[in-house]
């Protein structure tokens, strides 16, 4: 059985066959939790810097220093690129992140949250109550199961689909798939839009040339959203977008100052300038 509990000399690092030769590291105090559920080895550490820290399968998915720009970008950027999202659906991110920063928008009426795994639910709300407080609002409803299979079964339900998967590896190698899209597509109203789980332009190019080849072939109006993220390996990850006629680039609702006054990361001018890319990362999206 494989050791993901990569601990040396206090160090926990992050090694993984997507980013060959690349390590990422951070010092650990303690071990908070470690076991092997039914799906995923899961670790809670507590860092030395970064306050604690989930790992599954050994690859990192959040620390509590800046777990809020990945939660935000990836709630509020299709979020507020939809004139009106009164029902939503996200998949995956058990730390209930993504919730959390869903329920800040009052325009939603109905959040479904589909996770395959409920032990990694039960750990963040034992350990990260700061983002597990999102399972806290009345509007969500959980639903354990593959979400590969949920969506399936939806037809025209969800203004907003938001995919909160881990890497193509293990349990979420089939949300990076085209059948998977094709069935996001169908689950939407129309002019909804679906944010997924991007990975990064630099490290993985094949993985994203193939999201954004899936959305170029299925969605009218698609884009890719970078986001900083310090403790992700090269620093940063993407949202790649799909829409069936909403505008992305720019918010279509004003954000309220109430909601601004609550976020570190997201404003109107970080949603527009993510979708400014690098040049080779531009070609990417021009096919």
């Amino acid at each position: 059985m494989k050791n993901y509990n990569k601990i040396e000399k206090g160090w926990f690092s992050e090694i993984c066959p997507m980013w060959e030769g690349v390590a990422l590291s951070l010092q650990v105090d303690e071990v908070l939790y470690s076991n092997k559920s039914q799906f995923q080895q899961i670790d809670l550490y507590q860092t030395r810097s970064h306050g604690k820290m989930l790992v599954l399968d050994g690859i990192i998915q959040l620390t509590e220093r800046d777990e809020f720009g990945y939660q935000e970008m990836m709630a509020h950027v299709p979020l507020f690129a939809h004139p009106n999202p009164e029902t939503v659906l996200v998949i995956g991110g058990g730390d209930g992140g993504v919730l959390r920063e869903v329920g800040k928008h009052s325009p939603v009426k109905q959040i479904d949250f589909c996770e395959i795994d409920p032990e990694v639910i039960a750990v963040s709300k034992k350990f990260l109550p700061g983002m597990a407080c999102g399972f806290d609002d009345p509007r969500v409803n959980i639903h354990i199961r593959d979400g590969n299979a949920f969506v399936r079964e939806c037809h025209q339900v969800y203004e907003v689909i938001i995919v909160d998967s881990s890497d193509p590896v293990g349990p979420g190698e089939a949300l990076f798939e085209r059948p998977f899209y094709e069935n996001l597509k169908q689950a939407l109203r129309p002019g909804g839009i679906v944010a997924t789980q991007g990975e990064s332009f630099f490290l993985h190019q094949e993985c994203v040339e193939n999201l954004i080849r899936i959305t170029r072939e299925l969605f009218p109006v698609r884009g890719y959203a970078n986001i900083l993220v310090p403790t992700y390996p090269g620093g940063h990850i993407g949202v790649c977008l799909g829409s069936l006629g909403t505008e992305l680039v720019k918010p279509a609702r004003e954000i309220p100052a109430t909601v601004q006054d609550r976020l570190k990361y997201y404003s109107r001018q970080v949603h527009e300038a993510a979708f400014v890319l690098p040049h080779f990362a531009r070609k990417m999206m021009e096919g």
